[in-house]
């Protein structure tokens, strides 16, 4: 009896272990979908403060299967991803759109994390860099005086 209950538990945990495995798309499915980005990073270089901080990661699915990407979600909340909510087919090119709220002074080095059904990267990490430098300030015009007892002009 102690041999069937144990072989039983075996059988079990085999079994329950390479369902886990598949739920958790730790195993790459054979002929899945597969994303291949052109670039990882994105440097702004240096930037004016209140410039457009917009870019575009443009991926392919290179996979046999559709690629749905069901998130894709910024480090902070200066930095705002776009990302297409349909399947792309395979062999299809699409992009990512990452826009930063460039009104903040200094450097920038944030993430955006994809969350897809891709076989060679179910969880994808894209960044962005570079230094937002302040406006300048506007100068002001300077007021001319009046004479006193001058009459005011409208």
């Amino acid at each position: 009896m102690k041999k069937l209950t144990l072989s039983f538990g075996l059988i079990l945990a085999f079994v329950l272990g390479s369902f886990a495995q598949e739920v958790s798309g730790s195993a790459p499915a054979a002929g899945g979908a597969s994303v291949e980005f052109e670039k990882d990073v994105h440097d702004f270089g240096n930037m004016k403060q209140h410039g457009d901080a917009s870019t575009e990661f443009k991926f392919t699915n290179t996979g046999a299967a559709p690629l749905i990407i069901s998130n894709a979600k910024g480090s902070c909340g200066c930095t705002v991803p776009s990302w297409p909510k349909e399947p792309i087919m395979p062999g299809e090119t699409s992009s990512i759109k990452v826009k930063y709220d460039s009104k903040r002074v200094g450097p920038i080095n944030k993430s955006v994390t994809i969350s897809s059904n891709a076989s060679n990267e179910p969880t994808k990490v894209i960044r962005i860099k570079g230094m937002i430098e302040a406006a300048p300030k506007e100068e002001t015009m300077p007021v001319k005086e009046a004479p006193v007892g001058a009459p005011i002009e409208k």
